[in-house]
């Protein structure tokens, strides 16, 4: 896939990426540290998005937040790796293609 293709087709992740670092920049500190389960939601769904794409990392997010409420167990509950995941995530968090040394 040509890197302009790529780009394109990342570009939704990288949206949603930007938007959850966003969050747990501004918002998340404001809660303190509450969450049941290790990493906290938000890290979660960051890597779901990242691992998983929008659509699905989004889903997988939702059902983690519907089985976070007071009585829930703390755990270690990480994101699943994607199987074949062919992208690189990059130091702040972007999804690219990764680079083949060419040229």
């Amino acid at each position: 896939m040509n890197g302009v293709l790529a780009a394109t087709c990342l570009a939704p992740r990288n949206a949603a990426v930007l938007a959850l670092r966003g969050y747990r920049a501004a918002i998340s500190p404001l809660y303190g540290d509450v969450c049941r389960y290790y990493p906290s939601c938000s890290a979660y769904a960051l890597g779901a998005v990242q691992q998983h794409g929008v659509v699905v990392g989004s889903a997988m997010a939702a059902a983690r937040i519907a089985r976070c409420h007071p009585w829930a167990a703390p755990r270690f509950d990480e994101v699943p790796p994607k199987k074949n995941f062919r992208y690189s995530v990059t130091s702040h968090g972007f999804v690219v293609q990764p680079s083949h040394g060419k040229g």
